[in-house]
């Protein structure tokens, strides 16, 4: 039976694969001469003939015909077309594969999906409350799409959190319950004791709302007829406050309902601010969490851009 596997290699922000041949050991050891990977490495570079291999290793005919043979007889090189050269017919070759391993009969042990992203450790300490037995433990919250609160706002964000939940299942297996909840379905099924990530801001998801004054950096709420009247972020350690629909934050804090429960905030002042957190916490990680070293209160200022002048964010600042 053929074995294949893919080699996964991390080049920046683009992950690249290669798929590589499983060859039974027995396979392999026709192809372990020198001579023999000389011409398979020429054959992995492009297709060639045997007498034009010959004349570039300068080695003679009949003996590059020997390993040819040896080695399609091992399914590592295959005749990819003919062509008549001088009343002949030379046979071209290439590669079955651009990488080969071998496998000897011990040693399987069991394993969870494989993870697909280089997850460091930073990541896997943000994360590390919500993976049990490398499965997503916790609730993605987002507000409810129909209009509810003080405001009868309707959330506009809730679709943010697909983005987070293509980026969770790079290195979590999906749980067996409904990972995705609307603020008013835990409210009502009183759901707080969970791991959390809220996705949007106070004024459209009520968990953020609640959870605001245990925000290190807060959301201004001010108390009115109508409810509360929202006025940006503001934060007590550099004394700013933000009010760009662009800006929100990023934040992990102890679940107040449930001490030994984490919960994530990614919320802005608009929903283009929650979008920005979604991507800072996503896309540009690295730089989001730069300042995280594993404590239990966190939160740092995310600013949206538009660099490629389409209208929609796509790339982040940390301003503190």
């Amino acid at each position: 039976m053929d074995k294949k596997l893919l080699l996964l290699k991390n080049d920046n922000n683009t992950q690249q694969a290669k798929e590589i041949n499983i060859l039974p050991a027995a396979q392999l050891k026709t192809i372990l001469g020198s001579l023999s990977w000389k011409i398979l490495t020429l054959l992995s570079q492009k297709e060639m003939y045997p007498l034009e291999i010959a004349k570039q290793l300068n080695m003679h005919e009949q003996k590059i015909y020997y390993h040819i043979r040896k080695l399609a007889k091992a399914n590592a090189i295959t005749i990819t077309r003919e062509e008549k050269k001088k009343g002949a017919t030379a046979r071209y070759y290439r590669t079955t594969s651009q990488a080969f391993g071998t496998e000897f009969p011990n040693g399987y042990h069991p394993i969870q999906n494989p993870c697909t992203l280089d997850l460091n450790n930073t990541l896997q300490d943000f994360f590390k409350e919500f993976i049990h037995n490398n499965t997503f433990d916790g609730k993605i919250v987002v507000g409810s799409p129909q209009p509810h609160g003080p405001f009868k706002t309707s959330a506009r964000d809730g679709h943010y959190a697909a983005h987070l939940a293509l980026f969770l299942g790079q290195f979590t297996r999906l749980p067996t319950e409904f990972a995705v909840k609307l603020d008013v379905d835990v409210k009502a099924e009183k759901e707080e004791k969970n791991n959390l990530i809220l996705v949007g801001g106070p004024g459209t998801n009520f968990l953020t709302q609640e959870l605001n004054e245990h925000l290190p950096i807060k959301f201004n709420m001010q108390s009115s007829q109508q409810g509360f009247l929202f006025g940006g972020l503001s934060s007590k350690k550099t004394g700013q406050t933000y009010t760009s629909d662009v800006t929100g934050i990023v934040a992990k804090i102890i679940n107040p309902w449930d001490p030994t429960k984490r919960i994530i905030v990614l919320a802005g002042n608009k929903a283009v601010g929650t979008k920005a957190c979604v991507i800072a916490l996503t896309n540009l990680w690295k730089k989001t969490l730069e300042k995280y070293h594993g404590q239990d209160t966190f939160a740092t200022v995310i600013v949206g851009f538009d660099l490629d002048g389409d209208g929609k964010v796509d790339s982040i600042e940390v301003r503190e």
